[in-house]
């Protein structure tokens, strides 16, 4: 229960009770923040009992007085190589429209910059005449198809049919809600109400969701992707789950069957910007595969063998009719996130070996990169403009990085613990911009394992730049992201090692709040609201302060438009 008199938590008396509500005394029901209070709205979380930790099981036998005895351990979070936990809670925003997207016959044009640079590049993995064709998306006529279990741990599962489930009435068609992963279960919760379980849980046999993503305009209506730590991914329509009163995909296309291109996790997973339904996934072994929605998942997949696996390589497909069309090496060590920018023009990824790698896709060339100033890197984000990118991880830093500079250009001091999501908040403009499109601040927000929220302000004419370390002496400064400064610009495709920490400014956060009691996994900023979820699937909603500026702020905040990148990065936009 909440008691709001003082804007404190009151924990349950039982431990039974705990586990029903996951809040706990000590944590406040509100944060201040420059522009105001933001207050804690309402949660979301899963029923427990729903849940089946049944994969990653591992069995061990002991003799007791000459009996055999076999103890049976359920793993509930998996551990990667570096010690992340990668079975934390994802959360992905979904805004159905008022009606399902018509669908269009494959390879309509576009009048996308970024898909038109796609295209291009498929035709160059591809060739010509690539033998291209439609799906034919199983359920047009209710029925879905079945696709067979495997026995062995971790690969593909079976899809219910859907002309045999029963037809949720209740639900109208459209709505905004929140998919979040927890075990074997996907959960999907109704943002706009109060109601703390879930709408709809879908429950994975034989395999744990770990990633997912959404395209609201999907051609198809297959809109949301889910990638398993099988390897295996798969497609399927948002509106037909919460059709459907089942508790199985209905109507999943599927990818990479029972690992048969890449069996090892798949960690991150994205639409392409204007990519007319493609998509790309990342695996746990530093490959990323570029997948075609529109072609069939073929088995015959197959690639070249890796030349050198400590550099980065693109290989197409030997077969034309194959899916996926492309493998990107990225290079040793899983691939933790990936983000594409806004038009599409540049894919970021972060991974094991800690480095930020920037590509541009339509090229298949890395522009540029660093290396974190220790460990891993395990998440990433774009701003809107696509002009900085943010990176956090086992170094307890958030970093800055400047498209325009090429460098990191700020990091940011504050979590105790690694930073596990970062995020810009395009929907703030600062109190004093008034629309002038001057001294330009972007506010984004972290969270990390610290349980911990922090909110940053970056106003690049304000924090202190240094520019240069003559031999043998200290670095100069001055005011303001002036990359002039800068003796030479760092060429193309160039890796570069952790900046020192006396050459990097410093932020402060603007706000630093502990919001739950477990390791946080992610936020999401929405117009109204802020997001933040834990490890174990417990989400927060707090809505924003009265003062925040409304909907028509968006329009006139530069961080919140669309423009395409400079020229001077990687010579393309």
């Amino acid at each position: 229960m909440m008691n709001t008199s003082n804007g404190m938590i009151s924990g349950p008396s039982s431990s039974s009770a705990s586990a029903a509500n996951p809040q706990s005394p000590g944590i406040k029901t509100y944060f201040k923040t420059p522009e105001g209070k933001y207050k804690l709205h309402y949660e979301k979380t899963h029923p427990s009992g729903l849940l089946h930790y049944t994969h990653g099981k591992t069995v061990t036998q002991v003799l007791c007085k000459n009996i055999k005895c076999t103890f049976h351990f359920y793993v509930l979070k998996v551990v990667s190589e570096n010690g992340f936990v990668k079975f934390w809670c994802q959360v992905t925003l979904a805004h159905l429209k008022d009606k399902p997207a018509p669908s269009t016959p494959t390879g309509t044009s576009s009048s996308s910059t970024a898909s038109s640079g796609f295209r291009s590049a498929t035709a160059r993995l591809l060739g010509g005449g690539n033998g291209n064709r439609a799906l034919s998306f199983v359920g047009g006529n209710g029925g879905a198809k079945n696709v067979g279990a495997s026995s062995r741990i971790g690969a593909s599962f079976a899809a219910s049919s859907s002309n045999t489930s029963a037809t949720n009435t209740n639900f109208d068609g459209k709505g905004t809600y929140l998919v979040f992963n927890v075990g074997d279960a996907i959960f999907i919760s109704d943002l706009n109400s109060q109601d703390k379980d879930p709408v709809k849980s879908i429950h994975i046999s034989n395999s744990n969701p770990m990633c997912h993503a959404f395209h609201p305009d999907a051609k198809d209506g297959h809109d949301l992707l889910i990638g398993l730590n099988s390897g295996d991914v798969y497609t399927v329509s948002l509106r037909q789950q919460l059709q459907d009163v089942g508790k199985k995909l209905v109507s999943a296309q599927h990818y990479n069957k029972d690992g048969s291109v890449n069996n090892s996790r798949c960690t991150s997973i994205a639409w392409v910007p204007g990519g007319d339904g493609s998509f790309v996934a990342a695996h746990a072994d530093g490959n990323l595969y570029v997948y075609e929605k529109n072609k069939e998942g073929a088995t015959d997949s197959s690639f070249s063998a890796i030349r050198d696996p400590t550099q980065f390589s693109v290989d197409k497909a030997k077969y034309s009719k194959s899916n996926p069309v492309a493998r990107w090496h990225i290079g040793q060590g899983a691939i933790n996130s990936i983000a594409f920018s806004n038009d599409g023009a540049y894919l970021a990824t972060v991974g094991r070996d800690g480095y930020l790698r920037i590509f541009d896709f339509s090229t298949q060339k890395l522009v540029c990169g660093v290396k974190s100033y220790y460990g891993a890197l395990l998440c990433c984000a774009w701003s809107m403009d696509g002009k900085y990118l943010l990176t956090g991880g086992e170094d307890d830093l958030v970093q800055v990085w400047s498209m325009e500079d090429r460098k990191v250009v700020a990091w940011g001091e504050g979590h105790n613990s690694w930073v596990s999501g970062v995020a810009f908040d395009s929907y703030w403009s600062s109190p004093n911009s008034e629309g002038s499109g001057e001294n330009v601040m972007y506010r984004f927000g972290s969270v990390g394992q610290d349980t911990q929220l922090l909110l940053w302000d970056l106003e690049m004419d304000e924090i202190v730049v240094p520019l240069r370390r003559p031999p043998g002496g200290s670095p100069t400064y001055s005011t303001g992201s002036q990359s002039a400064h800068w003796d030479n610009i760092v060429p193309m495709g160039t890796l570069q090692p952790a900046p020192c920490m006396r050459d990097v400014p410093k932020l402060s956060p603007v706000v630093a709040h502990r919001v739950h009691t477990e390791p946080l996994s992610g936020l999401i900023f929405t117009q109204e609201s802020l997001i933040t979820a834990c490890r174990e699937g417990h989400l927060k909603i707090w809505t924003r302060p009265d003062t925040q500026p409304s909907s028509s702020s968006e329009a006139t905040n530069p961080t919140t438009s669309k423009p395409s990148l400079t020229s001077k990065v990687g010579g393309s936009s």
